[in-house]
């Protein structure tokens, strides 16, 4: 008979499971379970990622899976092939390789004497991606998922894309793989870890290069994109996301595309929400530890009846660069997320948003460095990387603006702008932001979205404009709960460039606008709390001694001698030692993004990631750069790997490519 979910268990901390695939790669794995569970099996909660659990993800791993351990449960953190202590190479993100793997793991475990025969994957990102495309494969033993900060397009919701436009990003976190799965498995686990580090070193791919030859939402986004065939997902789905992160479509998609689906959105960056900002956390433990009792352990406590949504309603507030804190009040719906919600429409006119349609004749043709206040595009490292006041990106735009609302207005769901537009060129972009404009002019972002305009009929294929050919298109913006206050104004701000979180158009296109109209998602006005989570709760924190404090620095440098406009960004990690095995780790990563407001051939991105481990007086580092730019037909990019060993050069080596433009 199994032990009450609440009767607190003794655990055992195994730091270096192995389990061994059938090509014969070995897989290692963190696993905290029961000293007991031999003779009173548990079931299994799967973490499996790429992000290293010996250092990487070591400081949320001791918050959060110890605790579940003593409460009946195994939990596996697996580092998947060609990473952190495990064998192989990793040839890219999702292939079918990483899914298989993953099953046979998941086969493997449930197959155990301490495991009762279920198995539950959760994981935030990367993890939460592939516990949804493994959930897809419906692997028999898995029974629950819980997925945070994920997509089911990734194509049109992941870091690569968004609307048909390339994504900064794209550059960026490829850099942070290619030195992220460049490094060493920790030799005190690994006799062979010199061999495997050079292995990873000659053979890692430079992911930026391969993402840059699917432009189009081709087989390559298709796979893993669970968007294809949700009826797949019979695993039961608790999906969990943030309005400061990039991945804010992914929950209410699943709410209303899978029966049983439950989805929370809190106001938090890309984080779990126990210990994610801004506040207020939530008590994500002693909710997941709910859903797991549910559907692994078949316990009648009734998550199935809880609200299919509950989302964090905030309050607009002034803009910030980085907030510790949201006021605000959570919603529940009941019958699915936002669908079902009345639409406000405000129409685009010469003078301003109006309830009716009236004549509109604008233009806009924005600066190319337009879009330096929409901050990071995935807030997750902690610095000032949210969205601060728009109204320089405003002034660079074209703005329509409502008359002061009458009542608190509570924006639930996904507005969506409808445009004729024409443009000047065969290729051009829109940016459109709803930003909450304030009594005294400041401007906070409330959601956005842009298109690429050569995708306007889909992102499988696309299809050049003609100059001067109005077309009617519709702008997707994304997901949102937020309060505009009685007296502010909403403003919709267009405009046709938005660097450095797209790439731009080959040229600096003029667009025309002579009709539109945004349909709002306007909920009932909210009082109180609706739903109420229990506080956060975690284990004890990970043991660890610093050695380097952490920072964070963006700076936006304008150079009155040439006219460029860069972005530069050093987020250094710190260093720190384990106080229980010794291995130090740290890591500073820069970057920096260039352009001339006249020239959107001038852009330039470049990436540079410091990676640190080492133990005693022994070092390992490696120098991971990259950069690319473009002309009017293709795209550049070069990177650069250097490996040193107590500050010698043990490995280099040089990467070139050049991939044609297809519409971007």
């Amino acid at each position: 008979m199994s032990s009450p979910s609440n009767a607190l268990r003794e655990i055992e901390d195994l730091p270096d499971l192995g389990i061994t695939l059938s090509d014969g790669c070995r897989l290692s794995a963190r696993v905290w379970r029961p000293v007991d569970a031999s003779d009173d099996p548990v079931p299994v909660i799967l973490e499996y990622l790429p992000y290293r659990k010996r250092d990487g993800t070591i400081v949320r791993d001791s918050l959060t899976h110890p605790w579940f351990a003593k409460r009946g449960y195994a939990c596996l953190r697996v580092d998947m092939r060609g990473n952190g202590d495990s064998e192989g190479l990793m040839a890219d993100e999702y292939t079918q390789q990483e899914l298989d793997d993953a099953v046979e793991v998941i086969t493997w475990v449930a197959a155990q004497d301490w495991c009762n025969g279920n198995v539950g994957m959760m994981g935030i990102s990367w993890g939460g991606f592939n516990a949804l495309q493994v959930a897809h494969l419906q692997p028999d033993p898995l029974k629950a998922i819980i997925t945070l900060c994920s997509t089911v397009d990734r194509y049109a919701d992941d870091i690569h894309y968004k609307g048909g436009c390339l994504l900064n990003e794209n550059l960026g976190w490829g850099a942070t793989m290619w030195s992220y799965s460049s490094n060493a498995p920790d030799p005190m686990l690994r006799e062979n870890w010199r061999e495997i580090w050079l292995d990873r070193l000659e053979n890692e791919p430079f992911l930026p290069s391969v993402w840059l030859r699917h432009q189009r939402r081709d087989a390559y986004w298709q796979h893993g994109s669970v968007c294809e065939d949700f009826s797949r997902l019979n695993a039961k789905v608790l999906a969990v996301g943030g309005w400061g992160d990039a991945y804010k479509n992914a929950v209410p998609q699943l709410v209303e595309n899978v029966p049983g689906a439950k989805g929370i959105v809190g106001p938090w960056v890309h984080k779990y929400p126990h210990f994610a900002v801004p506040e207020p956390r939530i008590g994500f433990l002693q909710e997941a530890l709910r859903w797991w009792d549910r559907w692994l352990k078949d316990i009648a406590n009734g998550a199935e009846d809880d609200p299919e949504y509950r989302a964090y309603l905030m309050d607009g507030v002034r803009p910030q660069t980085w907030y510790l804190e949201r006021p605000g009040r959570w919603l529940a719906e009941r019958g699915g997320a936002t669908s079902h919600l009345p639409m406000e429409t405000l129409h685009l006119t010469e003078d301003g948003l109006k309830p009716a349609p009236a004549a509109l004749s604008a233009r806009v043709r924005s600066p190319q460095d337009c879009g330096m206040a929409a901050g990071e595009y995935c807030a997750i490292w902690l610095g000032p990387e949210m969205p601060g006041d728009q109204r320089r990106d405003d002034a660079l735009s074209v703005c329509f603006d409502s008359a002061p609302v009458a009542a608190d207005m509570d924006i639930v769901g996904a507005p969506k702008l409808r445009l004729t537009v024409s443009a000047d060129k065969p290729q051009a972009q829109i940016a459109v932001r709803l930003t909450h404009v304030h009594p005294d002019g400041a401007s906070t972002r409330i959601t956005y979205g842009v298109l690429n305009l050569t995708h306007r009929d889909g992102h499988a294929d696309q299809t050049p404009l003609k100059p001067g050919e109005p077309y009617d298109i519709d702008v997707d913006l994304d997901h949102i709960a937020y309060r505009l206050p009685k007296g502010h104004r909403m403003r919709v701000a267009i405009s046709s460039a938005y660097w450095p979180l797209i790439w731009p158009s080959p040229d600096s296109a003029e667009l025309t606008l002579t009709a539109g109209a945004i349909d709002v998602p306007v909920r009932h006005t909210a009082g109180d709390d609706e739903w109420t989570f229990p506080p956060p709760v975690a284990d004890p924190a990970w043991e660890a001694t610093s050695l380097r404090d952490r920072s964070n620095r963006r700076e936006i440098v304008t150079d009155l001698t040439n006219g460029t406009v860069r972005l530069d960004i050093v987020d250094d990690f710190g260093q720190a030692r384990d106080d229980d095995h010794g291995l130090i780790n740290g890591g500073i990563a820069r970057e920096s993004w260039t352009i001339h407001p006249d020239d959107p051939l001038s852009a330039n991105g470049r990436c540079h990631w410091t990676s640190e481990m080492g133990r005693g007086d022994w070092m390992l580092r490696t120098e991971a750069t990259c950069e690319m730019w473009s002309d009017a037909t293709h795209f550049h990019l070069k990177a650069r790997m250097e490996a040193y060993e107590d500050d010698k050069l043990v490995f280099e080596r040089d990467i070139s490519d050049k991939i044609e433009r297809d519409g971007m």
